[in-house]
């Protein structure tokens, strides 16, 4: 279950924090509307690591429709001689 709290709960900013954990944000509420979320820093760095992980693939499915794609055998080939450079 969400944790949901209006944001003047920040005057106790420790008890708002220790609720906060990976995987469990804390929402604040402004005037009864969702309007930040608190979360734990590891979430943070995932999060922002899955988004340059899609970034990047969508970087490659665009290069391979614009510019052909690439055979497995010949990017295991292009890896296997990287190996041994």
């Amino acid at each position: 279950m969400p944790k949901i709290k209006p944001i003047s709960d920040l005057r106790n900013y420790n008890e708002v924090l220790r609720d906060v954990s990976a995987g469990e944000p804390v929402f604040l509420t402004k005037n009864g509307r969702g309007k930040y979320a608190i979360v734990d820093i590891a979430d943070y760095e995932k999060t922002q690591a899955t988004l340059k992980l899609l970034s990047e693939l969508n970087k490659g499915r665009k290069s391979g429709e614009e510019n052909g794609w690439l055979l497995h055998e010949d990017v295991k080939a292009h890896f296997e001689r990287k190996i041994y450079e």
